[in-house]
């Protein structure tokens, strides 16, 4: 089975998170496919890229237990977690660098470091019953994905401050009211949401919106995110190995349990 799958539609190339029975929870596997997929989809040159999750979540980040599966060695745990942070930091910046227009359709939760991919996109259509939520310090990680590299920008630093000290739910209506979702609809009519926005995107001059997203992530700019993102991976690191992360990630398996 395909981790991300891929669809042609409308001049679009979607990329499908395929993990559902974890809720597309993140593993060094997946965040392979996908950076294949993400190079594989420049190649074609589509008008928009498009990625989606199967099933009821998005994507609830790392998956917790695939770094208990490493607990027991401290030096197969780092290499496990830079693997992990650090492909899906490359998949961030390769998610900005790309092309044509990046749009996500959140169909459910979105949670931890997968955060970064709705981060990465120029158009977000998030379902009604869609949320954001960090959980960082309900486990002991250092945030990664984003979190502190590119969401301040977004949002305000006191605001991207409040959401991870507090732990915060970020609503679909909220996510909308702070700039994070371009709009939000029911989880059915998502797709029709991103057909639609995929026809008016082909309607318009491929080389204008080309030339639109380089201006706006150009070199320096990705530059920028990429030595924030790195110091994200290196907090991350620092503190994924101690026992009480270790603690908290036992503790906060045995609660989703």
């Amino acid at each position: 089975m395909r981790l991300v799958e891929t669809e042609t539609r409308n001049g679009a190339l979607w990329l499908w998170l395929n993990r559902p029975h974890r809720h597309n929870a993140l593993v060094p596997d997946l965040i392979s496919e996908l950076r294949s997929s993400i190079d594989a989809a420049a190649d074609v040159e589509p008008n928009a890229l498009v990625l989606c999750g199967r099933g009821k979540s998005f994507s609830t980040g790392g998956d917790i237990e695939g770094f208990l599966d490493f607990a027991e060695s401290h030096d197969e745990l780092i290499r496990y977690s830079d693997d992990l942070v650090g492909g899906l930091h490359e998949a961030i910046l390769e998610m900005l660098a790309f092309p044509a227009p990046v749009i996500v359709a959140v169909n459910g939760p979105v949670t931890g470091g997968a955060t970064g991919l709705m981060l990465a996109a120029d158009l977000v259509a998030m379902a009604d019953d869609a949320f954001v939520q960090p959980f960082y310090s309900e486990v002991g990680f250092a945030p990664d994905g984003g979190w502190t590299a590119l969401l301040p920008e977004r949002i305000g630093t006191s605001k991207a401050l409040e959401i991870q000290y507090l732990n915060s739910r970020i609503h679909s209506a909220d996510a909308r009211n702070l700039g994070l979702a371009t709009c939000t609809c029911p989880r059915l009519e998502l797709e029709k949401q991103i057909d639609s926005w995929v026809t008016e995107l082909g309607r318009g001059s491929s080389q204008t919106h080309r030339a639109t997203r380089q201006s706006v992530w150009d070199k320096t700019r990705r530059a920028q995110a990429r030595s924030r993102l790195e110091q994200e991976k290196a907090r991350f690191l620092e503190l994924v190995a101690r026992p009480e992360t270790l603690e908290g990630m036992r503790t906060f398996t045995g609660k989703r349990a």
